[in-house]
């Protein structure tokens, strides 16, 4: 029951903003672990806090990032992680990264056959080099959303950068209006470690709800993920909230 309380807090605090708050205006994500096809409009700019809480026997550990994101053109988005860091009881707070991402929306998902866009990210850290790249897909059907991302991640640390490892991942997400403030729906994740890109080990499956609450300039979108498969060394729960703010 420790374990469910936040979870349910969360859902109450966010069902009970569902239904008291106004119309929304504001670009929001409907999913915290799938990126979405479009992008955000010219001239628009949205920071973001993330907060990624992993769960496992043993202990738990809090991934935060601050983003602020530019919208270009209609078509291209421009974002900074300005800091991504973690807290951890056996570590305390540490800093990671920051990174640049670049989405460009190729194909609209409601007016045409399937939405679309490119995902590029090139983060850097204390010994740490990643790439990223992700194909995003997406089909909004009335108030359904259906968003999948295909994501190659390739990465190089230690001192010298000798150190190289990938990883390839895919994730699913399926999202209802119900109302014009509050959609709710799930997502899974599902991940293929590449060590030393010399071969694959295990595949890691998560899966789980989400909802997502618009107020305004102002959004937060959340997803409880629990892991399928049974990999000792991945967390058995991993949930993240993202808050969003428009200007």
């Amino acid at each position: 029951m420790t374990r469910l309380f936040p979870v349910v807090l969360l859902a109450t605090s966010l069902l009970t903003l569902a239904g008291t708050l106004t119309p929304a205006h504001a670009g929001q994500r409907k999913f915290a672990f799938t990126y979405e096809a479009t992008t955000s409009p010219q001239g628009a700019v949205e920071f973001e806090n993330w907060v990624t809480w992993k769960h496992d026997n043993a202990a738990d550990a809090f991934d935060f990032r601050h983003e602020i994101e530019f919208g270009i053109t209609d078509r291209l988005q421009l974002g900074f992680y300005l800091a991504d860091w973690s807290y951890s009881n056996e570590e305390g707070a540490v800093y990671k990264h920051s990174a640049v991402e670049v989405i460009y929306n190729l194909t609209n998902p409601t007016t045409d056959l399937l939405g679309s866009a490119l995902y590029a990210e090139v983060l850097v850290g204390d010994e740490e080099i990643e790439l990223e790249g992700k194909l995003l897909l997406q089909k909004n059907i009335g108030k359904l959303v259906f968003a999948y991302n295909l994501v190659l991640e390739a990465k190089w640390e230690g001192d010298d950068f000798d150190e190289r490892a990938g990883e390839f991942a895919q994730t699913l997400g399926v999202s209802y209006e119900i109302t014009r403030n509050f959609s709710a729906g799930i997502e899974a994740f599902h991940e293929v470690p590449l060590p030393d890109w010399s071969s694959a080990e295990d595949s890691i499956v998560f899966a789980g709800p989400n909802v997502s609450v618009r107020f305004g300039k102002f959004f937060a979108t959340a997803a409880v993920l629990g892991q399928l498969t049974h990999i000792a060394d991945e967390p058995d729960v991993q949930s993240r909230m993202i808050l969003g703010c428009d200007f």
